[in-house]
């Protein structure tokens, strides 16, 4: 049996086949870039329909292709937090928000939870413009004919299947649902001005979806296909960078960066303590995701490819082994994740000269993000009690081995691993899909280096 994983990303949507162990097959991807529009008053949205059109198309190359054959079950790896407004025809009735719009605020004269400590321990969140508690009640100020509200992944996979609840893992990135008693949270349902039954029903741990009769029509190799409930993409990061037990941390840097450990918590067990800087997401039933994102990775540095007309490639590497590391900054062009509320457009460089270059600047913004990163290592480390090996994954660190250095230096002397497979995110999902997390750390090898990242 092969596995079909999508990857709903902020950048791009890809389509790959695995084999029954999780390795890509060669040849089998499909990808598609999506236009994210961002603006200078911290605005971060996709058009719904043209994204589920981009996945469309990304089934039909596959299809065309051969790839889909011998697909028996398909995985999902989503983005976590978007929401999307709904006409009461079902409609799109407004564009997607995703995870990078910094405009929501909480209605005038709101106070937020009645104890917010105990807010963040149950829900794993805060009252913050990156959560539903916060982003419904703004939306419904601003959209004409706002019926319900949805995700972009439920939306999607609502259209191509019979039927589409929420998995346990998006429904946490929300900031709505009780992490333990795995059930929406009444207190956060009040914040966001609607009725747990109102939202969308919550996946069922044993729960599998089929395509509907229009699209088994069109993909008929797949009318058989068993679909997993989709897992949050920083979730799905770590299983497939094999950090899936407090021993080990995942640093990915895709489009955005983030530092996080799993944990096994099964339903109904309380989580262990949070620290009040960091978040805390589901895997699925029996597992927690917990740690700290940022909106700068490798957004930042097409930022600084595109306007500072850097050299590409070797030529590129070759120049930040040279930079003497003069440039101090702040990378948050997009803002602060939660729980910071730095709207975006913070972005500060420090200790420029007439000597600094473009390369400079670029090693000062990389070089901010990994001590960001280091920080925030610390605080799970705290809760751990003692040090953890690191491992780098994502298509920019994939792309700059200069990058993977500098996370080496600011790490030390913790042991510091590289996943070379670009696609930890599908590949993860197809081992939660597959109900083999516990074996990720073996399977998630495949393609990886234990050598320490290097410059070179």
């Amino acid at each position: 049996m092969d596995i079909l994983a999508l990857d709903l990303g902020t950048s791009s949507v890809r389509g790959l086949v695995l084999d029954a162990d999780a390795v890509p097959r060669p040849g089998a991807l499909a990808r598609r870039r999506v236009h994210l529009v961002t603006r200078d008053d911290g605005s971060g949205t996709l058009d719904g329909p043209a994204y589920l059109a981009c996945l469309v198309e990304c089934l039909d190359e596959l299809a065309a292709g051969g790839h889909l054959r011998d697909v028996g079950l398909v995985a999902t790896s989503a983005q976590w937090h978007s929401v999307l407004p709904l006409a009461p025809d079902g409609t799109p009735s407004g564009p997607v928000l995703t995870w990078l719009d910094t405009r929501p605020e909480p209605p005038a004269g709101a106070t937020g939870p009645a104890d917010p400590v105990d807010f963040h321990r149950r829900t794993g969140t805060w009252w913050h413009r990156c959560y539903w508690s916060v982003r419904l009640p703004w939306l419904r100020e601003r959209v004409d004919r706002c019926a319900r509200f949805t995700g972009l992944t439920e939306y999607a996979l609502g259209t191509l299947l019979d039927d589409a609840p929420m998995s346990i893992s998006l429904a946490s990135g929300t900031g709505l649902l009780d992490l333990r008693r795995m059930d929406w949270d009444p207190e956060a349902c009040e914040l966001a001005g609607v009725r747990p039954d109102g939202l969308l029903p919550l996946a069922p741990d044993d729960w599998h979806g089929r395509l509907n009769a229009a699209y088994a029509r069109r993909w008929p190799q797949l009318a058989g296909a068993r679909w997993a409930p989709p897992v949050g993409d920083g979730a799905a990061a770590n299983v497939g960078s094999g950090c899936v037990d407090p021993t080990r941390a995942a640093v990915t840097v895709g489009t955005s960066a983030a530092v996080r450990m799993i944990q096994a918590v099964p339903a109904g067990t309380e989580p262990p303590p949070l620290h009040e800087q960091l978040w805390r997401y589901r895997v699925d039933h029996n597992h927690v995701v917990t740690g700290a994102a940022y909106s700068s990775g490798g957004n930042l540095f097409a930022w600084a490819a595109r306007e500072l007309r850097l050299p590409e490639g070797s030529e590129l590497e070759a120049a930040l082994d040279r930079v003497a590391g003069s440039v101090r900054a702040n990378p948050r062009f997009g803002g602060d994740r939660p729980p910071g509320v730095a709207p975006a457009g913070s972005g500060e460089l420090r200790g420029l000269s007439f000597g600094t270059t473009a390369v400079d600047i670029l090693a000062g913004l990389m070089s901010g993000l990994c001590r960001l990163v280091a920080d925030d290592l610390t605080l799970l480390e705290a809760g751990i009690g003692e040090p953890m090996e690191v491992v780098l994954g994502g298509g920019a660190l994939t792309a700059s081995p200069w990058w993977r250095g500098a996370f080496l230096d600011v790490l030390a002397p913790r042991r510091v691993c590289w996943q070379r497979n670009p696609e930890i995110g599908a590949t993860g999902a197809a081992l939660v899909a597959l109900g083999r997390l516990a074996e990720a750390e073996e399977i998630a090898g495949i393609g990886r280096t234990d050598e320490a990242a290097s410059h070179a």
